[in-house]
């Protein structure tokens, strides 16, 4: 069976998934910089769901003992998370949900100069690690409350087949997702985290979302 590791599991995004991926039986590692805060969390998790099969580590070590990684860390601490984890994440899938905020001004776009954190993310972990961007439009207390999310999600990846993995992964915890196409594309859903800060700003929305419409006709082979 496949392992996850969340590192940033004790954050809200972070914690939002590893409650949805326990949910649905999964073994999952709560990554930390503080290994104590992350094993504190995970007998919380374990508490109010005894079958809960989750655990904390430090990040590396939270990396080393999954198959598949999340990153759900604040952007500040983005660069140093993955320089701790490249050797760990070698041939595998890293899910990175990064957005680029810099507080206090998080409602306007500020892209990096390349134009995406997950693609600098990708550099500083090697070719060898197959990246693939999502999560960046999906509020934690959405994701936290279960059930059925009204948002889609927007997935890029230079690797179709780890996108794929990904996309049916995150079905089986309630979220529609999309293939946007290059990892570069993740500039778009970045981009977009700080434009929905705005209009739940601006409007009083409950963490709004996006939500593709139109007739969905299946890739032809």
């Amino acid at each position: 069976m496949t392992i996850y590791a969340v590192l940033g599991g004790t954050g809200d995004l972070g914690g939002a998934l590893v409650r949805r991926l326990s949910a649905i039986g999964r073994e999952v590692w709560i990554g930390s910089r503080d290994p104590a805060k992350a094993a504190a969390a995970a007998a919380l998790l374990s508490e109010e769901f005894p079958d809960a099969k989750v655990g904390g580590l430090g990040l590396a070590e939270a990396a080393a003992a999954a198959d598949i990684c999340f990153v759900t860390v604040p952007y500040a601490a983005h660069a140093d998370t993955l320089a701790q984890v490249r050797d760990a994440v070698q041939g595998k899938i890293v899910v990175d949900a990064t957005v680029p905020l810099k507080p206090p001004a998080v409602g306007r776009v500020q892209l990096p100069a390349s134009g995406s954190a997950v693609v600098d993310g990708a550099a500083i972990l090697g070719e060898g690690v197959r990246v693939v961007s999502a999560l960046q439009n999906v509020g934690a207390e959405k994701l936290a409350r279960g059930g059925d999310i009204n948002a889609d999600v927007l997935i890029a990846g230079d690797d179709a087949e780890a996108v794929e993995v990904v996309r049916a992964l995150l079905a089986e915890i309630g979220l529609r997702g999309w293939h946007v196409g290059p990892l570069a594309n993740s500039a778009a859903a970045e981009a977009m985290t700080s434009v929905l800060i705005q209009l739940n700003r601006r409007y009083k929305l409950g963490q709004a979302g996006i939500v593709v419409t139109g007739k969905f006709e299946a890739p032809k082979t």
